[in-house]
C-alpha cells in the first residue's frame, strides 16, 4: 500500500514539475516570454536557473531554450507515463530525468530531489 502511495505521490510531483516546463515553454515560444513575477523583490526577472544556464553560455530567452524547455517538459511526461503504467524501465528514467532535471533551480530541484528519494524508497 504505502509503495503505491509513494508512486503516485512521484507521479503528481512530475506531472507538476514537467507539466510546468512544457506549458512555460510553450507559452513562451507563443506569446515571447516566460511567466515571470509581476511584484515583489523578484518582479520581472526570471528563475535561478537562468544565472544557470547563461554560465554556460545559453541564452535563456532563446528559441532554443524556450523549446529546450518545451521538449524536457514532453519527455519527462512521457516518462511518468511509462512509470505509472509500470513500464520495468520506467523507474531508473525517472531517475535519472530527475537527476538531469536538478538544474531547475528552485521548485524543479526541490521536485526532482523528492521524486529521487522517493523512487529510491519504492520497491
Amino acid at each position: 500500500m504505502i509503495s503505491v502511495i509513494i508512486k503516485w505521490i512521484v507521479v503528481l510531483l512530475a506531472i507538476l514539475n514537467f507539466g510546468y516546463m512544457l506549458f512555460d515553454g510553450s507559452r513562451a515560444l507563443i506569446k515571447g516570454d516566460y511567466i515571470r513575477p509581476q511584484s515583489g523583490k523578484y518582479a520581472g526577472r526570471l528563475g535561478p536557473w537562468s544565472k544557470l544556464v547563461k554560465a554556460i553560455g545559453i541564452n535563456p530567452e532563446s528559441t532554443a531554450m524556450k523549446s529546450f524547455f518545451m521538449v524536457w517538459g514532453v519527455a519527462g511526461l512521457l516518462i511518468t507515463c511509462f512509470y505509472s503504467m509500470n513500464f520495468s524501465w520506467a523507474k531508473n528514467g525517472m531517475i535519472i530525468m530527475n537527476i538531469l532535471s536538478l538544474w531547475y533551480l528552485v521548485p524543479g530541484t526541490a521536485s526532482s530531489i523528492l521524486q529521487i528519494i522517493l523512487l529510491l524508497l519504492r520497491r
